[in-house]
């Protein structure tokens, strides 16, 4: 399922964070927070298939893909949904480094409810991830891209995010996953709506 999402107010904020004496978050982070509260919204996209039954997962936990040199590495930011920007931010970096470093704990990459693999750094404006089971959906995250919009009848430039949301369809159906990636999408577009 492939949604636009668009960036302007998202990087609006992202600026106004980050002009802040020690505050620096990326977009991923963002990504990271609107998944976790879209989740707490859909439930059952934050569901596992476990071979013969669904389980409903309690608690939000998002696997953040880190490319490695040996390939893929998938850390876990657990409760996410309970956690602000700031924390979200320093967790992945510390995965980050960690990973690169070779330095993680196999507790550091298990337990995801949920999965984000973002390529948009690399320029890649859209593709489709495979889903990590036991996890019923993975969202792969593009680049921003400035373009043209039309605002109230008018062409202006704007900036555009794609997103793919990819489902096990035994957990999460086409109608259920747009139902999630709409109430995601609402976040990106209306990032001040987390803090509430």
């Amino acid at each position: 399922l492939t949604l636009d999402i668009h960036m302007d107010n998202a990087m609006a904020f992202r600026t106004s964070v980050n002009a802040t004496e020690g505050y620096k978050i990326s977009f991923n982070d963002i990504v990271v927070k609107a998944v976790a509260l879209s989740l707490r919204k859909h439930p059952t996209v934050n569901s596992s298939w476990m071979g013969d039954f669904i389980r409903r997962n309690q608690h939000v936990n998002i696997g953040v893909a880190v490319a490695v040199e040996d390939g893929l590495l998938v850390p876990v930011v657990r409760f996410a949904d309970t956690k602000g920007f700031m924390q979200i931010s320093a967790e992945v970096k510390d995965f980050a480094g960690r990973a690169k470093d070779k330095k993680l704990q196999p507790a550091d990459w298990e337990g995801n409810t949920f999965t984000i693999s973002n390529l948009g750094m690399f320029g890649i404006e859209s593709f489709t991830a495979i889903v990590n089971p036991p996890d019923s959906c993975i969202l792969a995250v593009g680049g921003i891209k400035e373009v043209p919009v039309v605002k109230n009848g008018q062409v202006v430039p704007g900036n555009v995010m794609k997103v793919t949301l990819s489902c096990d369809h035994r957990v999460v159906d086409g109608a259920s996953g747009s139902a999630f990636l709409q109430t995601f999408k609402n976040y990106m577009e209306n990032p001040v709506s987390m803090l509430l």
